[in-house]
């Protein structure tokens, strides 16, 4: 065996020992990191496992406390319902409280939904999007612990289903609600990697905090896009009157589809009328087809939510063409997220002028 032989079958295992071994280091980091962020508590009386993510609010909460509340959660505890399971109120003490949704087991779609949430929440980090602290996974059933946003939904809020929410949103109010959200969807389209679509943009996934700031939720739907993409093929899913049109023709989710839903929900905060409203089923039209006819006709303000009582007009006209925009049949006419951001922020005036 030559010299040169020798050399390159050391140099060859030189390089195959270095390349292991910082596989292994990456590996160990990696497994580091995991342990910062979160911590694993193994429940062996229901054979689940519970998983919390690290932050400041978790940090100063017993496990073990957290997990035996969380597994004595009942009916008075629940605040709310979705197409996979109830939320409920978890109170730790006076002072922390979280939102509980416990999503059910019966069907792949269900695990399914589960797995979209962990994914699509795991790092996101937006205050204009809500907090995933955790996640409990048992064999019969599933539990994301949220944030808990003390104003409820936009849906409850804005249409008034119960006397605990009678609130009467004035413009200011629901103008920073539609460009908090349209900033929690921005940042879902454009500044995720891999980008999210949401798929399900509407009033009850718009969360409202203690300082009426909304939060996008409800991610049991979302997809996630690879860059290269500008659609992900999927069966049809959603909510009736917020789908896109060309959603049922291809089953194609683009972002462009939930800056259709978008328009949707701002013309439920300019009308106070929910896209399902009896009224137009009774027509046989719908919010969109409504509002169009109106603002071609010139005549807005027959439309608006007759709540409203002190508003700048220029404001309400110009959201009401960013909605009709974000409306367009065609998707290509519609603009990105972005664009609806830089357009709902230019709008804004210092001048407060009551009608």
């Amino acid at each position: 065996m030559t010299t040169n032989t020798r050399f390159l079958g050391l140099y060859i295992t030189i390089c195959v020992l270095a390349f292991i071994i910082s596989k292994i280091t990456i590996a160990v980091l990696c497994y580091r990191r995991w342990q910062k962020k979160q911590f694993v508590i193994q429940d062996t009386f229901s054979g689940g496992k519970l998983v919390l993510f690290r932050s400041p609010k978790i940090k100063t909460l017993k496990s073990n406390v957290f997990l035996k509340k969380t597994m004595k959660l009942t009916n008075k505890d629940r605040i709310g319902s979705g197409g996979y399971g109830m939320v409920y109120k978890l109170t730790i003490n006076d002072s922390t409280s979280f939102a509980v949704k416990k999503l059910r087991k019966e069907t792949a779609e269900h695990d399914r939904g589960f797995e979209r949430e962990l994914e699509a929440m795991g790092d996101i980090k937006h205050r204009n999007i809500v907090t995933l602290y955790g996640y409990y996974s048992a064999p019969n059933f599933n539990l994301l612990i949220y944030e808990l946003m003390p104003n409820g939904s936009l849906d409850v809020v804005l249409h008034g289903r119960t006397m605990e929410k009678m609130i009467v949103l004035d413009w200011d109010a629901r103008y920073k609600i539609a460009l908090g959200a349209a900033r929690g969807i921005s940042y879902l389209h454009h500044d995720c990697i891999p980008h999210i679509i949401h798929r399900d943009i509407k009033s009850s996934n718009i969360l409202l905090d203690e300082n009426m700031e909304a939060r996008v939720s409800d991610f049991g739907l979302a997809t996630l896009m690879d860059q290269d993409k500008t659609h992900v093929s999927t069966l049809v899913a959603g909510t009736f009157g917020y789908l896109a049109p060309e959603y049922f023709d291809t089953g194609r989710a683009t972002t462009k589809g939930d800056v259709y839903s978008f328009g949707v929900v701002l013309l439920e905060l300019l009308t106070g009328r929910k896209p399902t409203d009896e009224s137009f089923i009774e027509e046989g039209t719908r919010l969109v087809t409504w509002v169009k006819t109106v603002v071609e006709d010139k005549k807005e303000e027959y439309v608006l939510d007759e709540r409203l009582e002190c508003y700048h007009v220029d404001e309400i006209n110009h959201v009401f063409n960013i909605a009709l925009m974000c409306l367009e049949t065609e998707p290509s006419k519609r603009p990105n997220m972005s664009e609806v951001v830089k357009m709902l922020e230019k709008i804004k005036t210092d001048q407060i002028t009551c009608s």
